[in-house]
């Protein structure tokens, strides 16, 4: 039983600790988000092997993946697609030469951030190939604000984290293969505040994610 219950998380569906800050504020420290790992195939369980494949992550897909540069699974926002031209001018976007569009981020998006903690970033929604999500930038911050251009290699997505200025992500380890994405993320299953003795965030349990 123990057997088939890390199969079937390893291969169909799983969930994923969020331990930093890195896709906020879409994603905060302490949630947990379901993993569907069928999203766009069907893995050999305990592997990277693709048994078949249906579909392809989006632009503006969020998806769990093992990082190149370490191994480590990550969770970050699908931007480029193979062979798709990614620049950053200023933390403004552009895909195949053309600018994403940016517009004010509402207020209760914001206010999932401590109060104390708002005024040190900037905020807006991104509305990436239809698929508007919250943004984060944090002035003070040094930070790599203009990247590229860099042309996705074939078989490749290129990730950024929501988090701007403090996400760890392709403009430091470059586009992540194929078959190191595990699945789509998307949803909040559960949500503990690590900053106020772990109390639930009832109301950001099984929120979907933008």
């Amino acid at each position: 039983m123990v057997l088939v219950m890390f199969a079937v998380r390893s291969a169909i569906a799983d969930w994923n600790d969020v331990p930093t800050g890195s896709m906020k504020p879409t994603i905060l420290e302490g949630d947990r988000v379901f993993v569907n790992k069928l999203a766009y195939d069907l893995k050999v369980p305990f592997t990277t092997w693709h048994l078949a494949q249906w579909d392809n992550p989006k632009r503006g897909d969020i998806v769990v993946f093992f990082s190149p540069a370490d191994g480590l699974r990550l969770v970050k926002r699908v931007i480029g697609l193979p062979g798709d031209r990614i620049d950053l001018v200023n933390n403004k976007v552009l895909v195949n030469g053309a600018p994403v569009q940016y517009r004010p981020l509402p207020q209760e998006t914001i206010a999932e951030l401590p109060a104390a903690e708002q005024p040190r970033h900037q905020f807006a929604t991104e509305e990436l190939a239809g698929h508007p999500h919250p943004v984060m930038t944090t002035p003070a911050l040094p930070a790599q604000r203009t990247f590229g251009p860099v042309i996705v290699p074939e078989g490749k997505y290129f990730m950024m984290g929501d988090n701007r200025d403090n996400s760890f992500d392709s403009r430091f380890y470059g586009s992540v293969e194929r078959r190191q994405i595990v699945g789509r993320a998307s949803a909040v299953v559960i949500s503990l505040d690590r900053g106020d003795y772990y109390l639930p965030r009832w109301h950001r349990f099984f929120t979907v994610l933008p």
